[in-house]
């Protein structure tokens, strides 16, 4: 992703309000899990929660976090909303620090702490916790009205595709409509959006495996959510939310959380389209009951094999699949 990308945000967005990390007025949007009773024994008691998925710090944590984690301050956040096309989400507030997500225009997220340029946040969509850019997130929140339905958009300064685009936006951004034109959507934020790349927020694609299949050759990129750079993981989860079924962010995760458990046979015959099969630290779709489509690190971008192609490849590196899903919605 360009510095670029980082710090421009369209026209006519909501920047001029900063977020800042007080207390919010409402609570966080962020539900975290009951706290269970106390255990009777070291076996019993709650494992460490997942740092991924869990705001805390030694210093600093979510208020609805309290007496599960030690940290010295527990605080409620601010809701913020991302004003620019993406958003790196890094482990450390740092531009040299690993990249583990991406965060698109118009999500929503909780903010726990701002310092030095950085905000510690949370995002809504799947829990994701990191540091982004202050300057990518504004306080003043527009409920979102539609998505981005295509892999990509522009918006345009006027309802003309003959103007210079203002900002390239990425399959799933949240859009806040308040005006449709012929062929043109008018956005809050400022500027115009093509009627025909754009769906309401509670209408998605049929097939997620059609919406996958569009990023072929897209490059391979850690962390990476959009188009303009992909992970395997991402692919997998960009793709389920076109549909409209939730998923979380990484494989493993994955791997825990989405549909249902398919036998993996040792010829691995019987998979269908959109069966999703997994390595350790890596996922794939399958386009049918042989071919495998994925984000790889091996061609550096999203590809279309064989299966016994990357089981063969992958086992040189000693990894072999261990799971395969089908998620829900897919007929057996």
């Amino acid at each position: 992703m360009s510095d670029e990308s980082v710090s421009q945000a369209p026209p006519g967005a909501h920047v001029e309000k900063p977020v800042t990390a007080a207390s919010a007025s409402e609570p966080p949007p962020i539900p975290a899990p009951q706290k269970p009773a106390a255990a009777e024994s070291p076996e019993e008691r709650e494992p460490p929660l997942d740092p991924r998925r869990h705001a805390y710090r030694p210093d600093l944590a979510a208020e609805n976090l309290k007496g599960r984690v030690d940290a010295r301050r527990f605080v409620a956040g601010n809701w913020g909303q991302i004003v620019v096309p993406s958003i790196q989400i890094r482990s450390k507030p740092a531009e040299t620090a690993p990249v583990d997500t991406e965060a698109l225009f118009g999500e929503m997220l909780v903010v726990y702490d701002v310092a030095e340029g950085w905000a510690w946040v949370q995002l809504l969509r799947d829990g994701y916790v990191g540091y982004a850019q202050v300057n990518a997130i504004s306080s003043d929140i527009e409920a979102a009205t539609h998505r981005v339905k295509a892999v990509g958009t522009f918006v345009y300064p006027e309802p003309d595709i003959k103007t210079p685009p203002l900002a390239h936006l990425s399959l799933n951004s949240a859009l806040t409509v308040v005006e449709q034109l012929e062929q043109f959507y008018r956005l809050a934020s400022g500027g115009f959006v093509a009627v025909r790349q754009v769906a309401q927020e509670d209408t998605y694609a049929r097939d997620f495996v059609d919406i996958a299949e569009k990023f072929i050759d897209t490059p391979y990129l850690w962390g990476g959510r959009t188009r303009l750079g992909i992970d395997c993981s991402g692919l997998v989860q960009v793709s389920l939310e076109a549909a409209g079924i939730t998923c979380p962010r990484d494989s493993d995760m994955q791997r825990a959380e989405v549909g249902n458990d398919v036998l993996m046979r040792e010829d691995y015959e019987g998979l269908q389209r959109g069966d999703l099969i997994f390595w350790p630290g890596h996922v794939g779709i399958m386009a049918d009951g042989l071919m495998l489509l994925h984000a790889n690190a091996h061609h550096m971008a999203v590809t279309v094999e064989t299966l016994p192609e990357a089981i063969e490849r992958m086992a040189r590196t000693g990894i072999r699949p261990t799971a395969v899903k089908r998620p829900d919605g897919l007929c057996a």
